[in-house]
């Protein structure tokens, strides 16, 4: 199942509008867990294997620090240290984190572990289906945070350094800048 996410073109979610009919899906279809799962995701840029290792005492510490609510994680894949800011999305986190009886954020049903990676892209896609949006994987989160990022900022130094990318370039491809500008252009380029 993992294997098929590779085979689609997973793209960003570039409307706001799909991104609230998104969280709507999760929260009516599926849980309150894969809810927070995409929240997370589109708001820090974490890699969704960094996010399953997310344990709920992280959370929970954040509670008794004032001002800027962040966590410092190893990316799994670089192995290099990352300070995660929740600040905005926090007291949904802390509300929902509050309320589990586990150890882990994302607990999985069987067993007292978290959700596998294949269970949190059944989940997006299941919710991606209600909410009609197409080319949904575990990279959409990523990618969608990306693509925000730097609409809001056009700070692509930034954003390659949060992303851990070795250059510009990787980053806009990555989010898929590069061919929206260029299909933009296109579409009323005319001789």
């Amino acid at each position: 199942m993992e294997k098929k996410e590779h085979l689609i073109d997973v793209q960003p979610i570039r409307s706001k509008e799909q991104i609230e009919d998104m969280k709507w899906a999760l929260k009516r279809h599926c849980s309150e867990r894969d809810y927070i799962l995409f929240l997370i995701g589109i708001n820090t840029g974490l890699r969704v294997s960094d996010i399953l290792k997310l344990k709920k005492e992280q959370i929970m510490k954040l509670k008794k620090k004032s001002g800027r609510k962040e966590f410092k994680i190893k990316e799994g894949k670089t192995k290099k240290e990352r300070m995660i800011n929740v600040t905005s999305i926090f007291d949904e986190i802390y509300s929902y984190a509050k309320s589990l009886d586990n150890e882990w954020l994302f607990p999985s049903r069987k067993g007292d572990k978290a959700i596998s990676k294949i269970q949190a892209y059944r989940q997006l896609q299941k919710a991606g289906d209600f909410a009609g949006i197409e080319s949904i994987g575990t990279h959409t989160m990523r990618k969608t945070f990306g693509y925000w990022f730097y609409k809001q900022t056009k700070d692509v130094a930034k954003l390659q350094g949060i992303l851990n990318h070795s250059t510009p370039k990787i980053t806009l491809t990555y989010i898929g800048i590069n061919k929206e500008e260029t299909d933009n252009v296109l579409d009323s380029f005319r001789l």
